[in-house]
């Protein structure tokens, strides 16, 4: 089956279920897996090989848009979660990179699922990589979007992403700085159509991540950063494809920093998207989805 929620409001269409799987990112239900003491929240939308996407800085379940999962839903099982003790998840929430992997690796077992593609987005795709390089026999393929390799880079954030991001509360004007191209006005106009649609779901909703645990991100951040579990030279060696998706103009994470990398990381393709920032997949979700379609489809080592 088919999802539509390319436009707004009465478009979106309406919950389809399958064996018990939801078809629509809106209408998804959160459930939650119970495992070693804490619950974790997730959802599951679609059917086929299953894909884990790790949430970026202060995200949790409503804050992918319900377009690009609806999208990737059409080929993939897409399961979204909150970390431990961020959001709806209990327990204690991580302060390294391997508690982050953790969850992960305890929702995928809770699944019990054989093989996943894994997924992540910005901060997520620190915790993707983490899982690439040190579980790859569970893993077929990884997805990174708006993201840094590991280790020290020359390119690094710009001030008014760290300004904006760090607000209490961000605003549609901070998403269009945080996450789209606010020199374009094709990009405005995606940004707020992903704002409505994200802000669509009424029922069954996430908390938004507490400001104390904004910390956790930068300690995992700080450890890849130094590369303390040898993830570069790790990737060097991987055979697992690997697909970086990122924006001429990313204010978190430049494409210039894999650029570095060429000819060094043997199974990385890397696109760069224009008009674009942070979120290229919610600036374009059908089109980002198929590029990962189309590369899991057809790039195998």
């Amino acid at each position: 089956m088919e999802n539509n929620i390319n436009q707004l409001g009465n478009e979106v269409g309406e919950l389809v279920e399958s064996n018990g799987i939801q078809l629509s990112a809106l209408d998804s239900k959160t459930q939650f897996a119970e495992s070693k003491g804490r619950k974790i929240a997730y959802r599951i939308i679609g059917k086929g090989e299953p894909m884990i996407l790790n949430c970026r800085f202060r995200g949790n379940l409503d804050t992918w848009d319900p377009a690009f999962i609806d999208a990737l839903a059409e080929n993939y099982q897409v399961i979204i979660f909150d970390y431990s003790g961020f959001g709806l998840s209990t327990g204690k929430p991580p302060e390294n990179l391997r508690e982050f992997t953790q969850d992960v690796l305890d929702l995928k077992a809770y699944l019990k699922l054989e093989k996943i593609i894994i997924g992540g987005w910005s901060f997520g795709g620190l915790v993707a990589q983490m899982i690439i390089t040190e579980f790859p026999d569970y893993i077929s393929h990884g997805i990174l979007i708006g993201t840094k390799p590991p280790g020290n880079v020359p390119y690094s954030f710009e001030q008014i992403f760290l300004d904006t991001a760090y607000k209490p509360v961000n605003d549609l004007d901070d998403e269009i700085i945080l996450f789209f191209e606010p020199t374009s006005p094709l990009s405005i106009e995606k940004a707020g159509a992903s704002h409505d649609r994200i802000f669509s779901r009424k029922e069954d909703l996430d908390i938004p991540i507490a400001p104390e645990l904004w910390a956790n991100y930068g300690l995992g951040f700080e450890e890849f950063s130094k590369d303390v579990y040898n993830t570069k030279q790790k990737l060097m060696e991987s055979t697992i494809p690997i697909l970086v998706i990122s924006s001429n103009h990313e204010v978190c994470f430049p494409p210039e920093n894999w650029f570095e990398l060429n000819r060094k990381l043997p199974t990385t393709q890397v696109v760069v998207i224009p008009q674009s920032g942070h979120g290229v997949q919610h600036q374009y979700p059908e089109m980002v989805a198929s590029y990962i379609h189309n590369f899991v489809q057809y790039i195998k080592y």
